[in-house]
Order: structure tokens, then sequence, then C-alpha cells
């Protein structure tokens, strides 16, 4: 009982520990796959920002040289160029002409310090005054169209040194606010800025793309493009000085998952490696310490099986001897040899008892002499029955053969294959609790022949079946000696027969019977 207690605890132990070790491992494949996708979220939105960044630089600086080729050599603008400047675009798509005008306003004055008396400081501010006009519906006849009226504003700019970059950044939103998206960046354009910034971030996995103003689908995305909310990343696009954009260009990564565990899937297979490490230790370990228990209780079962058959035949010599010893009856030369009889076929009883352990030994080591000779069948179920018969009819029982197989002739060792008979017959008779009734049967396959010894008896449950032919195994272990043997006769019998290249096996059901059936090659 306490040895089953500390078995127990023992499994207890190591259970709680193997869950605990594979918790550990899981949470932190979940904490580093986490980690991987937030590397990647930050990754991208990185690659995006400066997507969209040189987008919008490469627009102004494709404005700002064409705005330098209005003057002479590609010099820098003067002082005396940026007091006055007009730019004026057709656009003969929307039939309208744009013109943007500029002037530098210089505001001069005085302010008083509170340090000096009779004491001022020279302060100058620079506004930009600038006038947008709109011609629309302009034909080439130069005939009259629609204007728009003059819309004018006043931006200061403040030292004039910055004045030059101020107002064509100014003119720059202004005039490219009224171009649709598609005419200021390419679908190819994005798609090379897009795969070159997530390369250097080290993303390579396939993307798709598009532009959306104000929550409306434009010419610019990538084939087939649908934005999903909460797998879709985002930035605007075009924005102006103040941070305002009527763009935002979304970006889809249809692999993203994949390209995730695929990252960082080299951790990932060595942690599953480890965990199936620890759990095949583990049932490696559990099934060492069952087995071990289960041999240490056949041990125990064959030990007291062995010394109850041994204890008997002892008693009825030491009590034969007795008798002989005894006067009246020493001198009766009838009684003397009826006792030495006794003593004879106790001592073959002990003798065969023994035989029967060194000869499953043997075969266990390889070590049993089988000799192969072509033999019948029938003969051998025939010989094997006459072993047992006066033991059935003793009993009440009877042997009933239907040996139906017209091929009969195998490669067989004549002595061993009838033991492996009277031992499946042998089985028949102990586990039958009335009279025995044993059916045998045979019949042909194409290359083979096959036996059936079929009892009444007491049947076996499915665990019995997968044990049977097991050594040393024996049902009746809550009573021992209710049955003889120690459970050697059935493993002789399957290994005799895998020697024979046969097989073995038995159906069964408890308490209707059971049928061993022994499937054996034709010469």
């Amino acid at each position: 009982m306490m040895r089953k207690r500390i078995f127990v605890l023992i499994v207890i132990l190591m259970s709680i520990a193997l869950i605990g070790i594979i918790t550990v491992q899981v949470f932190w494949i979940k904490n580093t796959v986490q980690i991987t996708e937030e590397q990647f979220t930050s990754n991208v939105k990185f690659a995006l920002a400066k997507v969209s960044e040189d987008i919008k630089q490469r627009e102004f600086n494709d404005f700002y040289f064409k705005i330098a080729e209005l003057y002479k050599d590609g010099e820098k603008l003067k002082e005396s160029d940026v007091r006055k400047f007009i730019y004026e675009k057709i656009d003969t798509t929307n039939n309208e002409k744009f013109t943007y005008s500029q002037s530098i306003i210089e505001s001069n004055y005085k302010v008083p310090t509170e340090f000096f008396e009779n004491d001022t400081v020279n302060f100058r501010e620079i506004f930009s005054k600038e006038e947008i006009v709109i011609v629309k519906d302009q034909v080439l006849d130069n005939r009259a169209g629609t204007m728009s009226p003059p819309e004018e504003r006043y931006v200061k700019v403040g030292r004039f040194e910055g004045a030059e970059r101020s107002y064509l950044e100014r003119q720059f939103d202004i005039f490219t606010s009224k171009l649709p998206v598609h005419r200021r960046v390419t679908n190819r354009e994005i798609s090379l800025r897009l795969s070159n910034e997530l390369k250097s971030k080290g993303i390579s996995t396939n993307f798709k793309y598009g532009i959306y103003s104000n929550g409306l689908a434009t010419q610019v995305k990538s084939g087939y493009f649908r934005k999903e909310i909460g797998k879709s990343y985002t930035v605007p696009m075009f924005a102006d000085a103040e941070g305002n954009s009527n763009y935002q260009l979304y970006v889809t990564f249809p692999e993203e998952k994949n390209y995730i565990l695929a990252s960082i899937s080299k951790i990932l297979a060595l942690s599953v490696f480890f965990i199936l490490i620890i759990i095949l230790s583990f049932v490696s370990a559990l099934y060492q310490l069952v087995k071990q228990k289960q041999i240490s209780e056949i041990k125990t079962d064959f030990i007291n099986n062995m010394t109850h058959e041994f204890k008997t035949p002892i008693a009825t010599i030491n009590l034969a001897l007795d008798a002989i010893k005894n006067p009246k009856v020493i001198g009766d030369q009838e009684k003397v040899m009826r006792y030495v009889k006794m003593i004879r076929e106790e001592n073959k009883r002990m003798n065969a008892q023994v035989e029967n352990v060194l000869r499953i030994s043997k075969l266990e080591k390889n070590q049993l002499d089988v000799s192969k000779e072509k033999v019948d069948v029938h003969d051998l179920i025939k010989e094997a029955v006459t072993h047992v018969e006066l033991l059935v009819k003793d009993k009440g029982g009877y042997i009933n053969m239907k040996l139906n197989a017209a091929s009969t002739e195998i490669l067989g060792d004549h002595f061993h294959f009838t033991n492996v008979i009277v031992n499946i017959l042998d089985n028949a008779i102990k586990y039958s609790e009335g009279a025995p009734k044993i059916d045998i049967t045979t019949k042909n396959t194409p290359k083979a022949v096959i036996i059936k010894v079929k009892d009444h008896g007491i049947g076996m449950v499915k665990n019995v079946q997968k044990n049977v032919f097991k050594k040393f195994y024996r049902e009746e272990r809550g009573n021992i000696h209710n049955v003889k043997g120690h459970g050697l006769g059935l493993a002789y019998v399957k290994k005799i027969v895998e020697i024979h290249q046969g097989e073995v096996y038995v159906e069964s059901e408890k308490g209707i019977g059971s049928t061993f059936t022994i499937k054996l090659p034709l010469i």
C-alpha cells in the first residue's frame, strides 16, 4: 500500500513538473511571437512614414526645379526677384488656367525700450501677399472664359532670407492641391519605394497598397486592393505645412502571419523539439515505472505459484517416505512399490515444472533446438488431443474435431508444435468452469492453413486479451492459486508459432468463451 502511494506521488510530481515546463515554453513562444509582431508593426510604420516623406520631397523638388528654369542659368533668386513673382499653369485636361502671384511687403517700425530713456529698437516684419486667379473653360482661340474673383492672402514669413523657400512652399501646396492624386504619384514609384524601404527594415514579404481620399479609393493602388480594418497599416500622404492631409496610404501584408512565424521558425522549431523531448522522456520514464511495477507484481505472483506447485509434491514425497519407514509398511512389498511410484511421479512433476521454466528461458535467448521437417498439421492435432483426451472425459467434457483443410503439410518441429496444441487445449481445460467443451477446426487459405481452437470457458476481457501471450502473465491475480500454472504456456505458444513464420491471436468474450487462431504457411 505504501509503495503504491509513493508511486502515485512520483507520477503526480512528474506530471506537475512537465505541465509547468510546457506552460513556460508555450508562454515564451507566445511572448516571442508578440514581440516579433510589434517589431514588424514598428518597422512597417517607419517605412511608410519615410515613403510618404520621400514622395512629398520628390514632388516639391520637381516643382522647385521647374520654377528655377524661369531664371537664367538656374541662379538663386535674388531679393529683387522675390518681391514680385508670377507663375502661370494651363491645364488643358480640365480647361483651366491657374495664375499665382506673390509680393513681398516690408513693415518697418520702432519700439521704445524700458532700459534707457529716449532709446528705441528697430524692427522689420516681412509679409507675403499672395493672389490666386483661376480662369475656367479657357479655350484655344482665346475667347473669354469665366474667371473666378481673385483670392488674396497675407502670410507672415519672418526673416527675409526665408521668404524664398516659404513662398515656394506655399505656392507648391496651393498648386498641388488642385491636382488629382494619380498625377502626383505613380504606382511604380510607390511600389518601388515601399519595396526598398521595407527591405531596408528587413521585411521581404509581399504587400498590397492603395491610396484613399477621405475614405474613398483612388486610382493609385496595387491590383485588386481593399483596406481591412485592423489589418491595414496607414500613413497620411501629401500633408501640408500644418499637417493636414486629404490622402491616406494603406498597406496590407497578405502573408503577414506566415512571415512572422517564418522569421522565428528556427527558435520555434527548437522550442517544439525540446518540448517533444521532455514529453517523450516523461512518457518513457512513466512507462518504465509502470513496467517495473508490473514486473514486480508478476515476479511475486510467479514465486508464489512456483512455491505452491513445488509444495504439494514435496509434501507428498515426505509423506511417502515417512510411510515407507513405518515397520508395518516396509515389509509390505506392494505398498513400498506404490509409495516409490508416487515419489517418482511427484518428482517427475517437479522436473516438468523446472523444464517448463527453462524452456521459455531458452526461447527468449534463441537457444531452443527447433528442427523443421515436413509434418501434417492434422496428425499433430490428433496426437495432441490424445494427451488431454482422458482428462477432458474425466471432467465430463468433449473435444470435437472438424478438420476440413485440404492442404495440411507444413515445415515444422514435431515435438514443439505438438506442445503448442497441447498448451492451448490445456489452457481451454483450465479455464472451463464446468465440463470442458472444445471445438477444433481447420481450413485453408491460398497460402496457409488455419487452426481454430474454441472453448466455452470463462472468456477474457479486452485488456486480458492484449496481455495473454506475455511471459508470466496470469489473469487470476486476486486468487493466484485458483488456476495452476506460471503464465508460461501461451508465451511458449506465441514464440514457437513465430519461429514457424506463423501468427497466433485470440478472440474472446467474458462469460462466453475464447477462440485461439493459429495461421501457418503451407509448404
